[in-house]
């Protein structure tokens, strides 16, 4: 039997196979679908908008693609770890963040705990690639639904039963009294204050009383001004 001879790869020969499988192995990205990405950024939408300037839980993603981290304007809740990781938004910063961001900047404040799915970060890569400065601008009617955020609830078009008239509290609970003119007691503890100064926030002086949907004794009373808190309740008994 005729053995054959080793012949070694050329050195260029071999440098163009490297690069082929690296490129193979890279980003997920490189090959994302946009359009599928809109799917997967709802598991996001609870968080963050794709809208310029509308900060929710976490910082708008309108026009990340190429952005240092942490330096999206008007949002001032960013960790001191991201803040000073000197991270710019790539697709492979993307892909390792979104697949697990604790181990690419421990100690951020993200409390998502990754992306496993390889194809799903790859989609949302690509979407997120896409969204501009302006937001994302020149969607079908389905990938706009998609990709906008939840509205929040209007809290000035809230009706008497939910306005908020008076506060009274007395050895562990609260009083409630609504402008059509019924009193609910808490238990201390289960009465929260809010603020909530964005446009649709509640009226100034005019704060609103919100269900904590737990058996419907919990509940949230949320101000316009932090100030407006101490200066309604009343101890009273």
């Amino acid at each position: 039997m005729r053995r054959r001879s080793f012949r070694p790869i050329p050195a260029l020969c071999l440098a163009a196979i490297i690069g082929v499988l690296s490129a193979a192995a890279g980003p997920a990205a490189a090959q994302g679908n946009a359009k599928a990405g809109a799917r997967v950024f709802r598991a996001c939408a609870a968080c963050h908008s794709l809208e310029p300037g509308r900060h929710m839980t976490g910082p708008s993603l309108a026009g990340i693609w190429g952005r240092k981290a942490a330096t999206i304007e008007g949002f001032t809740r960013y960790s001191p770890a991201l803040a000073e990781s000197d991270l710019r938004w790539t697709a492979e910063t993307l892909d390792a963040w979104l697949a697990d961001p604790a181990a690419l900047v421990p100690g951020n404040r993200m409390t998502f705990q990754g992306l496993a799915d390889d194809r799903a970060r790859a989609d949302l890569i690509a979407l997120l690639e896409t969204v501009g400065p302006d937001g994302p601008a020149g969607r079908t009617t389905e990938e706009a639904k998609l990709l906008r955020a939840p509205e929040p609830l209007d809290l000035k078009a809230l009706g008497p039963e939910r306005q908020v008239t008076a506060i009274s509290h007395c050895g562990d609970s609260y009083r409630v009294t609504t402008a059509d003119g019924k009193s609910s007691p808490f238990w201390e503890f289960n009465l929260r204050f809010k603020t909530d100064s964005s446009g649709k926030g509640p009226p100034k002086g005019r704060p609103v009383l919100l269900s904590a949907n737990m058996m419907g004794d919990r509940a949230f009373v949320i101000f316009a001004d932090p100030k407006e808190i101490s200066a309604l309740i009343e101890p009273k008994c």
